[in-house]
C-alpha cells in the first residue's frame, strides 16, 4: 500500500520553507509546493481516467490549509462520480468569460443600437435627438445597469414622471427603449420579455391618446394670407424669401431650409425632395407655381454653397430663422402653421379633392383606396392647386371676394 502522509498542522505548514513538494496529509495527494523564490501554492495530484494529473488549488496563505483540504476532497469526490475536475473547472471558467463578454450596460447597448441604426435616420439632427432622449431620461436611471437586468419597474419609473406632462416625448422614449432592449435580446445580451413593449406597459400606464393634450401649430386664418404675403414680400432677407417659398409650396421648414439647387428643375417647375429629408422617408415631388419659380430665379447664389436659402457663411439657415421672421412681423403664427392655412383654404374655398391637398402636404395615407388613387402623385392637379393658391396669396380681395375654383369645372377635370 502507498505510504499515507502524516497530517500536518497549520503551524507546521507555515514552517515549510524548503523548496520542493511537501505532502501535508489529511487528503491523499495534497501537497504544498515551495518554489526557490519562496512562493508557496497548493497542488493536488490525483488519477483521472487512469492518468496522474496535477491540479492547482491556489496560493498559500491566501488559501488556508483547511480550505485546500476541502477543495481536494471535493475533487476526489468528482473523480469518484466520474467527473474530470480539471475539465469541469475549464468549462466553468469558459462560461464565466462568455457571461462577462455578454455583460454590457444599458448605455453601452443604447450606443451600439444607435450606431447600428444610424443609416435609418433622415439626418444628423434626428440621429442626435434619438440618442439624446435616452441620455436625458433613461441613462440616469438604468444607464449603468447591466442590460439583462432592466425590468418593468425600471421602465415605469422612467416614463411615469413625464407620461402625462410630456406625452409625445414619453411615447417616443418608450419606443426607443423598446428598440434598445430588443437589440440586446437578439444580440444575446438579454433574454425574456421586453418590458418596454406597450403590450406590457398598457396595464400600468394610461393610453397616450387619453392623456395627450393636442397642440396645434399657431396659424393665420386662410383669409388673412393675401395681406400677410403683401407684407412679407416687402421684407428683405433670405429668411423672408424662404418663408415665402414655404407658403407657396406647402412645405415643411426643414425641407425648405435644406433645399439644394440640384433638387430643383426650373424648366419643369418641379422640386424633388429626396426621401432622406422627408418625414415619411419617401421622395416627394413638389410642383412649383410661377411666383415660386420667379422667387427662385431672383435669389442670389452662393458660389460655395449648394443651398437655395443659405446662411451668411454658406450653410443652411438655422431652424429658427423662419420663425424669427414671423416674430418680427408680430403675427400669431409659426412657419409650420401655414400648412394648416393652406389646407383650410383648399377645404373651404376650392373643390379640390382631399387627396390632392394631402399629397401636396406629403401626408401619407394608410387608406388603400387613396394610395391607389395617388399612384401618379396627382401632379397635374397639384400643379393647378399651387397655381390657384399662389393667385389667392397675391390677391388683395377679402375672403368674400377671394377666387374660388369652380366646383363643376374641377370635378369634370377629375
Amino acid at each position: 500500500m502507498p505510504k499515507v502522509a502524516r497530517e500536518l498542522s497549520a503551524t507546521e505548514v507555515r514552517r515549510l520553507k524548503k523548496p520542493g513538494m511537501h505532502a501535508v496529509g489529511g487528503v491523499n495527494g495534497l501537497y504544498l509546493n515551495v518554489k526557490p523564490s519562496g512562493a508557496r501554492s497548493w497542488i493536488q495530484r490525483l488519477k483521472v481516467g487512469g492518468k496522474l494529473r496535477e491540479l492547482g488549488l491556489g496560493s498559500f496563505p491566501t488559501v488556508t490549509l483547511e480550505q485546500a483540504r476541502e477543495r481536494a476532497r471535493e475533487h476526489r469526490q468528482q473523480v469518484w462520480d466520474g467527473i474530470d475536475p480539471i475539465a469541469a473547472r475549464r468549462a466553468a471558467q469558459d462560461a464565466l468569460r462568455a457571461a462577462e463578454a455578454r455583460r454590457i450596460t444599458f448605455d453601452q447597448a443604447a450606443t451600439a443600437c444607435w450606431r447600428s441604426k444610424s443609416i435609418e435616420f433622415r439626418n444628423p439632427k434626428h440621429a442626435q435627438q434619438w440618442k439624446s432622449t435616452l441620455d436625458l431620461y433613461a441613462s440616469p436611471v438604468i444607464g449603468s445597469l447591466p442590460v439583462d437586468q432592466v425590468e418593468l419597474a425600471h421602465i415605469v419609473s422612467i416614463l411615469r414622471p413625464i407620461w402625462e406632462t410630456k406625452t409625445e416625448t414619453a411615447s417616443r422614449l418608450r419606443g426607443r427603449m423598446e428598440t434598445v432592449l430588443e437589440w440586446a435580446r437578439v444580440s444575446n445580451y438579454r433574454s425574456g420579455e421586453n418590458p418596454a413593449k406597450w403590450e406590457t406597459l398598457k396595464h400600468v400606464l394610461p393610453k397616450p391618446s387619453k392623456v395627450k393634450k393636442v397642440r396645434h401649430h399657431a396659424a393665420l386664418p386662410w383669409q388673412a394670407l393675401p395681406g400677410f404675403m403683401t407684407k412679407l414680400r416687402g421684407r428683405k432677407g433670405i429668411a423672408a424669401r424662404a418663408l415665402e417659398f414655404l407658403i407657396l409650396t406647402w412645405a415643411r421648414s426643414g425641407e425648405v431650409r435644406l433645399a439644394t439647387w440640384d433638387e430643383i428643375d426650373l424648366k419643369a417647375k418641379l422640386w424633388t425632395i429626396p426621401g432622406a429629408r422627408m418625414k415619411a422617408g419617401k421622395q416627394h415631388r413638389v410642383p412649383l407655381s410661377e411666383p415660386a419659380v420667379k422667387l427662385l430665379k431672383a435669389l442670389p447664389r452662393h458660389e460655395e454653397s449648394p443651398y437655395v436659402f443659405w446662411a451668411p457663411r454658406g450653410g443652411p439657415l438655422s431652424d429658427m430663422a423662419l420663425s424669427a421672421v414671423t416674430r418680427r412681423m408680430e403675427v400669431a403664427a409659426v412657419p409650420h402653421g401655414f400648412r394648416s392655412s393652406a389646407k383650410d383654404w383648399a377645404r373651404n374655398s376650392t373643390s379640390y379633392a382631399d387627396e390632392v391637398s394631402e399629397l401636396q402636404l406629403a401626408h401619407v395615407s394608410s387608406d388603400a383606396t387613396r394610395a391607389a388613387y395617388a399612384r401618379d402623385e396627382l401632379l397635374a392637379k397639384r400643379q393647378r392647386l399651387v397655381r390657384d393658391w399662389a393667385k389667392f396669396c397675391s390677391s388683395e380681395t377679402s375672403a368674400a371676394k377671394a377666387s374660388v375654383t369652380p366646383i363643376r369645372g374641377e370635378r369634370a377635370e377629375q
